[in-house]
């Protein structure tokens, strides 16, 4: 659908239907179930910032997921998609969140890790994931319909390099992302690459307070 211009308004919605239970609602009780929400619901301060943590796949912490998750999205939306500023540095979270690290976690040590983990504002990373996820839907939604086809610019890849946005020793991943189109950003760093975190976030939680 989204290589697809005359299912624009189709892809366009169906994926706010799934982005949007990606992130927490911001409301108490709120009516739709929500994935964010339910890792949220009754985890503890020390749970979250656990690390290392034995869990299928990861040792990281639960809070290292949800920021990694959001730094990945924040990049790959406003950097590549829409050539704009990252939400870290145009609305100033990098000053709130409490952590050095303003990269996209990918090849961190277990010391870093760590570091951050213990360091991070929990209720700046939250308040960051809100502002990533409205932006991203916003990108989205005033996107023209023939951008999702389009491949990755390099001179974007190479901004997001300039930056700092991705660890110099994380070259891998700026070729993976230069190898996709608009379309392909969408389907992996804003959707699918948020729910294997939270899930893997999710394992933690269960393990640690069952």
């Amino acid at each position: 659908m989204l290589n697809k211009p005359a299912a624009h308004a189709g892809a366009v919605n169906l994926f706010l239907d799934l982005h949007a239970p990606l992130y927490a609602s911001g409301e108490d009780g709120a009516e739709e179930w929500n994935f964010e929400d339910e890792l949220l619901k009754n985890i503890s301060e020390d749970t979250m910032r656990l690390y290392p943590v034995s869990t299928p796949g990861s040792s990281n912490s639960v809070v290292w997921h949800l920021w990694h998750s959001a730094r990945v999205e924040d990049i790959t939306m406003n950097m590549l998609a829409a050539d704009s500023g990252q939400v870290l540095l145009v609305q100033h979270f990098a000053a709130s969140l409490g952590t050095e690290f303003t990269h996209s976690g990918n090849g961190m040590t277990g010391p870093e890790v760590a570091d951050f983990s213990e360091a991070v504002d929990i209720p700046a990373l939250l308040a960051y994931r809100r502002a990533v996820a409205v932006r991203t839907r916003e990108i989205i939604g005033g996107l023209a319909p023939e951008a999702f086809k389009s491949k990755v610019e390099p001179e974007r890849i190479a901004r997001v390099a300039k930056e700092g946005a991705v660890k110099d020793s994380e070259q891998w991943l700026l070729d993976y992302w230069a190898g996709k189109t608009i379309a392909g950003l969408i389907l992996m760093p804003a959707t699918r690459h948020n729910l294997v975190h939270l899930n893997k976030a999710g394992r933690i939680k269960q393990k640690v307070q069952k």
